[in-house]
């Protein structure tokens, strides 16, 4: 294939990567259609179907599409293991340290590509590592929102919590005065996706962790961090999240085990009434739920602040292709914003796969008319952060995951734990060489 004065510079930047299950050389037909994997469900692989398929429209380039949702992360290391990894590769943020600490993605330089400067700073601070670097090119970003069953809360007599202390009257009201009116004591305050698979605990304690002041690590400046998991403050979070087990009783009984996907029917069937979530899930509750059903709000503030996370998905262009060409004209043209649009616009029950757009030409009131996605922007901007840019924050994630989970079963004490835990992080610190 006849590369481009842009192309060859885009290739530079993928070289010198290299580990024992990276690709360290272009393999394969250059001509072959590109491989695509999305980490999607069925509702979001529709909107990416229709993305791919303009683009061979449009450009002329074929592409063979893969959706993946279980045992995504299993199956990108069993294609490093085989040196044959898919051509571009899109999910999410907590992905970038460890592909490339595995060499499975080069250093991308986001001058060379055409719409990378269409981008803002704040999204490409997604795909920037802890070396300041760049290695991969950012395609969505979000943040979490609270969605509040409005009809219980109304029907209660409640108002909109604005505080932690709102939240849990609002949660125990839920959970002990029969909001749906059926009788019943099965309906909960508030659900939580809490499994320690992919660490999703700390995915979801991170919000109340942050809105208390507390943190799983603590920015040294000049790339040098320390543990901040057993601090005061960080104990105080904890300790309350915990009470939200424990002692109120307000979250649903099998949080601990559920993913995220387990989690969305609990909220858009009547079981539970507060979901702090991102905003792909409109769409899905709208259709399933119903609009008038729900509300979307600010996540109420805590001591500290209303803090929530705000990440996003990246598009990571793997190693080894033979169609690095064919790789840079799939990334620009998802950059532009008739595809960031595309994304964005769905069809009911369909998942859109641009939650806000990273190209800052593109506006998503204008797009969506939408005043939830306005509080999605606006929470995004305000209150939004994403986990620390250490190499790799997984095993931070995933320990703290381990840790948090366990306390949250009531059988154990929180300060010991905590404890625990900030002796193995102070290791993984020293293991990436970034502790102080």
């Amino acid at each position: 294939m006849k590369r481009t004065a842009a192309a060859t510079a885009f290739l530079a930047v993928l070289t010198g990567c290299g580990t024992s299950t990276s690709p360290s050389a272009p393999q394969g037909d250059p001509n072959a259609p590109l491989e695509v994997w999305t980490r999607s469900q069925d509702s979001s692989a529709k909107v990416y179907t229709r993305i791919f398929e303009e683009f061979t429209k449009k450009t002329g380039v074929k592409v063979e599409y893969k959706a993946v949702f279980n045992d995504f992360d299993k199956q990108i290391q069993q294609r490093a293991a085989n040196k044959d990894l898919p051509d571009l590769v899109i999910t999410d943020t907590g992905s970038l340290g460890v592909f490339t600490q595995q060499g499975l993605v080069g250093e991308v330089d986001r001058t060379s590509l055409a719409g990378g400067t269409d981008v803002s700073d704040r999204a490409w601070g997604n795909a920037k590592t802890s070396d300041g670097k760049f290695h991969a090119v950012p395609w969505s970003t979000q943040a979490n929102v609270t969605l509040i069953r409005k009809d219980w809360r109304e029907k209660l007599g409640k108002p909109v919590p604005k505080t932690h202390e709102e939240l849990l009257d609002l949660a125990k009201a839920f959970t002990t005065q029969d909001p749906d009116g059926n009788g019943q004591a099965d309906t909960y305050g508030i659900l939580a996706p809490g499994t320690t698979d992919r660490g999703y605990t700390l995915w979801w304690a991170s919000n109340f962790l942050w809105q208390d002041g507390g943190d799983v690590l603590k920015d040294n400046g000049n790339g040098k961090f320390s543990v901040a998991i057993d601090s005061p403050d960080s104990q105080k979070a904890v300790e309350w999240m915990r009470g939200l087990f424990c002692d109120s009783k307000v979250m649903n009984p099998n949080a601990l085990t559920l993913t995220t996907n387990d989690a969305h029917p609990l909220f858009e069937t009547g079981k539970v009434g507060i979901y702090a979530t991102g905003p792909y899930l409109f769409s899905r509750f709208d259709k399933n739920l119903g609009k008038d059903k729900y509300e979307v709000i600010q996540s109420p503030k805590g001591s500290a602040g209303d803090t929530v996370l705000g990440e996003g998905e990246n598009m990571y262009i793997m190693a080894g292709s033979a169609s690095t060409a064919g790789q840079k004209k799939l990334v620009e043209y998802m950059l532009t914003p008739e595809t960031q649009q595309m994304g964005m616009k769905v069809n009911a029950g369909e998942t859109p796969v641009v939650r806000l757009p990273v190209n800052k030409n593109v506006d998503v009131k204008t797009v969506l008319n939408d005043p939830r996605w306005d509080t999605t922007k606006q929470v995004y901007e305000s209150a939004g952060r994403p986990f620390p840019a250490v190499p790799n924050f997984q095993p931070f994630r995933q320990k703290t995951s381990e840790s948090l989970n366990k306390i949250f079963t009531c059988t154990t004490d929180t300060k010991a734990e905590l404890g625990k835990l900030a002796g193995e992080l102070k290791k993984e610190l020293s293991t990436q060489g970034i502790s102080q």
